[in-house]
């Protein structure tokens, strides 16, 4: 089971409780599943039962006494806990499979992975000022929270620069103020670039105004375009290449990926955190859209990078050593990463080339 499986079996046991008047509550459209904070346990949490426990009128750890019934003996889940305030903690029967089931899931839903299915209700006015660093903000969260199913629309004080849309990509849906505010209406105020970052190109200038959180001051400088490891969005775009080319140079002999190859768990990388970096995804987008923080998701983005470019060694063949399942399973595991690098880099406004 993965983290999106069990997102949705938590919001299904939400939904048969209501249905049996145990909650009189509306049912989300989704549920955030983590991996356990401090004091949790097992494999994944979450803390839906904090979410509904307000609209629900009790207490958050009644809500999720009330949840587990509902959510024990599941296919896929061997046990369920609830620790601290109200969370509940899953250990799953299948965690053996995780990686593959996983590595399935990005591969089949490709950059949309981490997306939510369908329109999630929530209608959301973004307004910035005429500034190049708030109007490049405002562009990477609507993608971000358009990612999550919410309903956007954007305004700005003026009219953009016109490098700022040819150059760096911004897309604003209006100039001045709202004249019909949306529910939630939300000012977007980095503070601002200390130069103009277009000469960096689209890439680089936008990296450099999204990077950094919206409190503090960005870098605008050449260091953005520097090929090597001490430059984050180099590492970022130099990790996705090398999966893509990995996929090339396996072709080359002969074999492809199989997210359901059969090795043992350790065989893909000993001690990796890419998997569990890559199940944290979906959270990571949405956390970036309720905060409204693309910094989150650019952040993100390094981890993984960093992650993937210390498991692709392991993944071709050494010497005169056959092509395995092993193999076959690293290369999956690689071309999911690749997937989740180029998404996220989407959603930024930013290339993610094959070649570099």
């Amino acid at each position: 089971m993965t983290p999106v499986e069990l997102s949705r079996t938590v919001l299904r046991a939400v939904r048969r409780a209501v249905d049996g008047g145990e909650l009189s509550v509306s049912v989300p459209g989704r549920a955030v599943v983590t991996l356990p904070g401090p004091g949790g346990c097992g494999d994944y949490a979450t803390n839906i039962a904090l979410q509904l426990a307000r609209p629900a009128g009790q207490p958050p750890r009644r809500v999720a006494e009330i949840l587990r019934p509902h959510l024990s003996g599941t296919d896929g889940i061997a046990d369920v806990v609830v620790t601290g305030p109200g969370f509940l903690n899953f250990s799953l029967s299948d965690a053996q499979a995780l990686p593959t089931a996983l590595v399935a899931e990005i591969l089949a839903s490709g950059a949309r992975y981490g997306f939510v299915d369908g329109p999630s209700g929530q209608v959301v006015q973004l307004h910035a000022a005429r500034e190049v660093r708030a109007v490049v903000v405002m562009d990477a969260v609507s993608r971000i929270l358009r990612s999550q199913g919410a309903l956007v629309r954007s305004s700005c004080e003026g009219p953009p620069a016109a490098e700022w849309t040819d150059t760096l990509g911004v897309r604003v849906d209006a100039y001045g103020t709202p004249e019909a505010p949306a529910p939630l209406d939300i000012g977007i105020r980095p503070v601002p670039a200390p130069a103009d970052p277009v000469p960096l190109g689209r890439d680089a200038a936008r990296w450099a105004l999204l990077h950094p959180a919206a409190h503090d001051r960005p870098r605008i400088t050449d260091e953005h375009l520097v090929q090597r490891e001490g430059n984050p969005l180099f590492r970022v775009r130099y990790a996705h290449a090398r999966t893509r080319a990995l996929r090339r140079n396996a072709a080359e002999l002969g074999f492809t990926a199989e997210s359901g190859a059969r090795a043992e768990p350790t065989a893909v990388h000993p001690g990796s955190t890419l998997t569990p970096l890559l199940a944290d995804h979906p959270r990571i987008l949405a956390q970036a859209a309720a905060h409204h923080a693309p910094d989150r998701l650019a952040r993100h983005l390094v981890t993984v990078a960093d992650a993937v470019l210390a498991v692709l060694p392991t993944v071709l063949p050494r010497g005169d050593e056959k092509p395995s399942a092993a193999h076959r399973a690293r290369l999956a595991l690689a071309e999911a990463a690749g997937t989740v690098l180029a998404g996220g880099l989407s959603l930024l406004g930013i290339d993610a080339p094959e070649h570099l």
